[in-house]
C-alpha cells in the first residue's frame, strides 16, 4: 500500500498540494510495486484539528472546526481520486474517519475506507463502507497509553470495531485489521505489537501495518525521518513473518522488495527438489 500525504502537515513531510504532482507520486508508486494507493487529506499526528477536536467542549465549536476540516478534506482529496481513478490500474483507498468524506471519495472512485479510529470516531462511516461494498480497514486507537494488559485490549477493541462494522452490514470478507502501530502505544508497546502479531491475525482477517518512518523506528535507532528505510524494512519483514498481509509505505520500491524476499522465505511453497 502506497501511501499519497495530500495534508502538507503530514508528519513525513511529504505531502503534496498539487493534483497533478501527486498524480506522477502515485504513478511512480505502482511502477515501484504499489498494489493499493492510500490518500489521505488530514494529518493524524498529534496537535493538528484531529485531536484539538477532542479537547473543545462547546458543541457548536466542534461542530464548526468538523465542517472547516471536512471541507479542507474533501478539497485536497476528491479532484484527485476523481482524476486518478482513470490514471491506474490499482485499487484506491481513501484515508478517512469522517463518513461524509468516505462517501464523497466512493462516488469519486476509491474502493477501500481505510479508518485509523477503527469506526470509534464515526460509527456511520461502516454503513458508508456497506453502501458501496468497500473494503475497509479498521485500526486500533486510542487517545493515551495506557493497557493492563496490551495485546488482549487490542483484540477487545478490534473485536468491537468488526462488530459495528457487521451489524451495518460489511461483508466479513472486506474487512482488514490494523493494530495500529504508532497511534496511542509508546515505542516499547508498538514492539511487542509487532512480536505478538500473530495473535491478531488469529481473528481471522487480514492484517495491515503501517510502521513507514514512524517515530518509534527513530527511537531505537537515534535516527531522523529520512533515514529510518533499514529500520522500516526490518519491521515490514517481521511483520510478514508473523502474519502481515498488507503493508503501508512511503518507500513502496524498497519496501515492495523486502515483501517479496520475505514472502519466499515465509510462504515459500514447497516444490520438488526441496530438501
Amino acid at each position: 500500500m502506497g501511501i499519497i500525504n495530500m495534508s502538507p502537515e503530514s508528519f513525513s513531510g511529504d505531502g503534496f498540494d498539487d493534483v497533478n504532482k501527486a498524480i506522477t507520486h502515485a504513478k511512480n508508486l505502482v511502477n515501484d510495486g504499489a498494489d493499493i494507493l492510500d490518500i489521505g487529506g488530514k494529518s493524524t499526528r498529534p496537535h493538528t484539528s484531529t485531536f484539538i477536536e477532542n479537547q473543545i467542549q462547546d458543541s457548536k465549536s466542534k461542530n464548526d472546526l468538523r465542517k472547516v476540516d471536512r471541507d479542507e478534506e474533501l478539497r485536497r482529496v476528491i479532484p484527485l481520486i476523481a482524476k486518478l481513478k482513470s490514471e491506474v490500474s490499482v485499487p484506491i483507498s481513501i484515508d478517512t474517519y469522517d463518513a461524509k468524506v468516505a462517501q464523497q471519495a466512493l462516488i469519486a472512485g476509491a474502493t477501500v475506507i481505510n479508518d485509523i479510529w477503527g469506526l470509534k470516531a464515526d460509527p456511520k462511516l461502516a454503513r458508508v463502507a456497506a453502501e458501496f461494498d468497500a473494503q475497509l480497514v479498521i485500526m486500533h486507537n486510542q487517545e493515551d497509553t495506557l493497557y493492563t494488559n496490551l495485546v488482549s485490549e487490542i483484540k477487545a477493541s478490534l473485536i468491537n470495531s468488526v462488530e459495528i462494522a457487521r451489524k451495518a452490514g460489511v461483508a466479513k470478507e472486506n474487512i482488514i485489521l490494523d493494530p495500529g502501530f504508532g497511534f496511542g502505544k509508546l515505542p516499547n508497546q508498538n514492539l511487542q505489537v509487532l512480536r505478538r502479531l500473530n495473535e491478531l491475525k488469529a481473528l481471522g482477517f487480514p492484517i495491515l501495518i503501517g510502521t513507514s518512518n514512524k517515530s518509534t523506528i527513530g527511537s531505537v535507532l537515534d535516527l531522523r525521518i529520512d533515514k529510518r528505510t533499514e529500520g522500516t524494512s526490518a519491521t515490514v519483514a517481521i511483520s510478514i513473518a508473523n502474519g502481515a498481509d498488507i503493508v503501508r509505505a512511503h518507500d513502496v520500491k524498497t519496501m515492495s522488495l523486502v515483501s517479496k524476499m520475505t514472502d519466499a522465505v515465509i510462504r515459500h511453497e514447497p516444490s520438488e527438489g526441496d530438501g
